[in-house]
């Protein structure tokens, strides 16, 4: 039997720690290799030929959503999946209990053993264990049991979450375990959990307690007279201390129990500075021989902690700031089903970050994610998907309680867990909009079950803070009586992107220090999407710039830490993630992520790294942007384009090819140089110095630069690249392309002639262009903006054969998807638009009639490709001569043969 764990490290939360060459108290297996996966769908499109459909043989994580939710098909499957595997159980388990434990499987299951209906699960982000054993069969000549595991994601709406800006995968997306134990064990049929809960009801620096409960099942036709022996370890593993009991269980039946230690003096506290960790193992023996029937081992860290509403958090006894960011569970080209080696991974991204806390957001999420932050000392917060709306049924709050249980009973014991929250902008898509009494029983029955998860969550937990998270509408949550129900208040503020200024943010938190006096305050979500390929001189709100998404970090981290009352502040996001819904300039991505969606860093990250680390930093932003182009400065020798560098020291030079650009003291992170490039290639370096130490970081960048006059002999032309209506610039990736922002023509230069940049119409968010999916094109910024009502495009290039691209798209009509975060509009229809017009090359027709949504449809790539022969002076002249309504031109490029 591959894959044998002796256990005596427990099913903490899920999270199997294992030692090898122990007593059989439990035997765990893991079970994630070669099961057989097709979805209903395949087999419902074939029902004649089913008995041959083709089973995908994968592993465990799985999903069945990596490629759909990443194509141009609006949607993604979601309806039922089947798993199966073919286990051969030892036979020495014939007597022992068998169980079935799976970490994760979005979000409905059924659980056959054998073919028999062994257990149900509802809910697509816990844990859950399935008893197994009536169903195994102990064949001398086959030993072999099928397992089947039916997984459904389909659109439920009595469990959440209904709606969301996230992507619900459906899939077996985490581990899967087989567990063996003895008759009498600790319990398993505690939703999910180990079954152990420890706190530390007493800490402080002179000495700390250990409390733990337990349930012991006796699963045999005897009572049992049982010794419980907990031996707590210290880091080192040196014996600490031992609890011992004495419990009686009758035949059959479970029995609790509960333990305390004697103080234990000068304890090692545990912080994201110091995550000392303690060890209780805890046995299961017979009280006259000694017989060992179970035995789980969980980790315990020592600390205290308090929330004020004047003064913010508290860690053992002093301040502490809350800085740190929010995670989604989902990765570049695995979805969802993500191995724990990388869930552990972005754990320590946010460490490196210089980050103390982790929102886990929106859901529980993989046991290594908790572990992790116990080990390497993050604070956090966990929360169930109750997510922008309720349905108002018994089932649906029913699901959501039984959620917020089992989320809470299978991660209580790790140290790093300090919130427990139950609801996510709730408010944000409100029903019944036309019926205002019927609404305002809606708004009660969302109060209802807050109250009604907060009780629990108090009764389950006594230990830790309760917190609901609301969007930037004061009043509404206010006047709902959301903000009085749990212990800390939650904001996800977004003033200066979505909507408003950025000065709306501070002004808001005070807002609520005053008139919520007495409830502390977490900012939970803050960010502006930061698409890595676009960059801008001018930046402003929306244009999706890393330039912009780095300023409001630093404007909106400044204003937290200038307030004792701002408890935390939690960025969005860790990484970018996969929302299939969203479009816009990388379609199907939210890029508020610190990190790319493969977790590549972007410049924001290394800001967080300058303005919370304490060990030196020095890094040149522009990591992601080493390709640059830009027109050339008068005297046609360089072109001065902006470099920001972040750092926490105090004075810092940099040179730009082996020249000074002067010593300059950080802003709140960040420095900033106006840098004349060279054309070709350029060697930024900056240097400093810490204690007599000399800190230096390097940074090639290629710069393609373009002459004012496009003849200048001095930097002879060779090829442009240009987007029209846009004030940005945007990074090819694949092919180590700049494309640069249109100008109007001027004589001897480039440019257009006539028209205006297209924006969409009521709409006070996008500063140009369109947020559609562009469709055939990876390059959605080349073609989402455009010049309208153009009449020429110009460029005064000398004799030559030139090589010329039109990129068209129609980016009116149809009708745009209202997205859960769109706090503007629900819907947004766009009248087609009757548009045809002739274009012509130097008076040569090359495109008769051209009618772009008629002949390829709407927000479609189109790329027109032609070659010319420019003789004498006349340089390129592109004549847009309208039929109907006005001529458009979305980008060009001119190559030089």
């Amino acid at each position: 039997m591959k894959h044998i764990i002796t256990l005596v490290a427990g099913l903490l939360c899920g999270q199997l720690q294992a030692q090898i060459g122990t007593p059989a108290a439990r035997t765990v297996v893991g079970i994630n290799e070669d099961w057989k996966f097709i979805k209903e769908s395949t087999l419902l499109s074939t029902p004649e030929s089913q008995s041959k459909a083709v089973w995908q043989s994968v592993n465990l994580p799985h999903t069945w959503n990596v490629a759909d939710v990443m194509d141009d098909e609006p949607g993604y499957y979601r309806g039922k999946g089947f798993y199966i595997k073919n286990v051969s159980i030892d036979p020495a388990w014939k007597n022992k209990k068998v169980n079935l434990y799976v970490e994760g499987a979005n979000q409905e299951a059924d659980v056959l053993v054998n073919g028999k209906l062994a257990g149900k699960h509802i809910g697509g982000y816990t844990g859950f264990n399935i008893a197994i054993s009536q169903y195994l069969q102990y064949d001398e000549n086959t030993n072999s049991n099928r397992i089947e595991i039916h997984v459904n994601n389909r659109h439920n709406e009595n469990i959440p979450p209904l709606t969301a800006d996230f992507t619900f995968y459906g899939g077996l997306y985490r581990d899967c375990w087989l567990i063996a134990t003895n008759n009498i064990h600790f319990t398993v049929a505690d939703n999910g959990s180990s079954g152990v809960y420890i706190t530390t009801p007493k800490v402080n620096a002179e000495a700390a307690t250990v409390h733990l409960a337990s349930t012991i099942s006796n699963e045999t036709a005897k009572p049992q007279k049982l010794k419980v022996i907990t031996s707590i370890r210290d880091k080192a593993g040196n014996f600490v201390q031992e609890i011992t009991s004495l419990v009686n269980v009758k035949a059959n039946s479970e029995q609790t129990f509960q333990q305390d230690s004697k103080p234990i003096a000068k304890p090692e506290l545990w912080s994201p500075e110091h995550p000392y960790l303690y060890t209780a193992t805890t046995i299961i023996t017979d009280a006259k021989t000694g017989e060992l029937f179970d035995q789980l081992s969980n980790t315990v860290g020592f600390r205290w902690f308090s929330f004020d509403a004047d003064k913010g958090f508290f860690l053992n006894g002093a301040p502490y700031k809350l800085v740190g960011s929010s995670r989604h569970q989902d990765y570049s080209g695995l979805g969802n089903a993500v191995p724990d080696e990388l869930a552990r991974k972005d754990v320590q991204w946010l460490k490196q970050m210089g980050g103390n806390f982790l929102r886990i957001a929106h859901y529980p999420q993989d046991p290594s994610i908790l572990k992790a932050c116990d080990e390497l000392g993050i604070l956090s917060s966990v929360e169930i998907p109750v997510v922008n709306e309720i349905t108002e049924t018994d089932s649906f709050y029913n699901n959501c309680l039984n959620m917020q249980v089992e989320m809470i009973r299978q991660n209580y014991n790790h140290p790093s867990i300090i919130i427990w929250c139950y609801m996510n902008e709730v408010l944000l898509r409100p029903h019944f909009n036309n019926d205002k009494p019927r609404q305002e029983t809606y708004f009660a029955n969302i109060a209802r079950l807050a109250r009604m998860l907060d009780s629990t969550t108090r009764k389950e937990d006594p230990t830790r803070y309760t917190m609901l998270v609301n969007h930037g509408d004061f009043n509404r949550y206010r006047d709902v009586g959301l903000t009085a129900i749990p212990m800390l208040v939650g904001w996800n503020l977004y003033s200066g992107w979505y909507g408003g200024a950025l000065t709306d943010f501070p002004a808001f938190l005070d807002r609520h220090h005053k008139e919520l006096p007495d409830k502390p305050l977490l900012v939970t979500e803050y960010g502006a999407d930061a698409d890595p390929r676009i960059h801008s001189l001018h930046p402003v709100r929306f244009d999706k710039s890393i330039e912009y998404t780095t300023a409001f970090h630093q404007y909106y981290l400044t204003e937290m830490l200038k307030r004792p009352f701002v408890a935390g502040a939690m960025l969005w996001n860790l990484a970018d993630f996969n929302s299939e819904g969203r479009e816009e300039t990388m379609p199907h991505i939210n890029n508020k992520g610190l990190l790319r969606w493969d977790r590549t860093p972007k410049d924001p990250y290394y800001y967080y790294q300058a303005a919370l680390r304490k060990d030196p930093i020095l890094k040149i932003l522009g990591g992601d942007y080493v390709n640059r182009s830009g027109i050339a400065d008068s005297n046609a020798n360089s072109c001065r384009q902006p470099v920001q560098v972040a750092t926490n020291l105090d004075s810092v030079t940099l040179f730009i090819n082996g020249k000074s650009l002067g010593a300059r003291r950080s802003n709140n992170g960040l420095v900033e140089w106006n840098v004349p490039f060279a054309n070709g290639g350029n060697i930024l370096q900056v240097q400093a110095q810490k204690n007599g130490q000399l800190i230096s970081d390097q940074l090639s960048v290629d710069f393609h630069m373009l002459a004012d006059k496009v003849n200048d002999p001095m930097l002879p032309f060779t090829q442009i690249n240009v987007l029209l209506g846009a004030d940005r610039y945007y990074v090819d990736e694949q092919r180590k392309q700049t494309w640069i922002p249109d100008r109007p023509y001027r004589q001897g230069g480039w440019g257009h002639v006539g028209g205006n940049p297209f924006r969409i119409s009521n709409n006070n968010r996008l500063p140009y262009g369109t947020d559609k999916n562009m469709v055939a094109t990876e390059d959605d910024p080349i073609y989402q903006t455009q010049q309208i009502g153009i009449s020429e495009y110009r460029l005064d290039v000398l004799p030559g054969n030139y090589e010329i691209t039109l990129h068209f798209a129609e980016l009116l009509g149809g009708t745009v998807k209202g997205l859960p975060y769109n706090l503007s509009a629900e819907l947004r229809k766009e009248d087609e638009v009757q548009r045809s017009f002739n274009v012509s090359i130097n008076n040569i027709r090359v495109l008769e009639n051209f009618d772009i949504g008629r002949q390829y449809g709407i927000a479609k790539a189109v790329a027109k490709k032609f070659t010319i022969t420019v003789i004498s002076r006349e340089g390129i002249q592109i004549k847009f001569d309208p039929i109907k309504g006005e001529p458009v031109l979305n980008a060009i490029q001119v190559k030089k043969l």
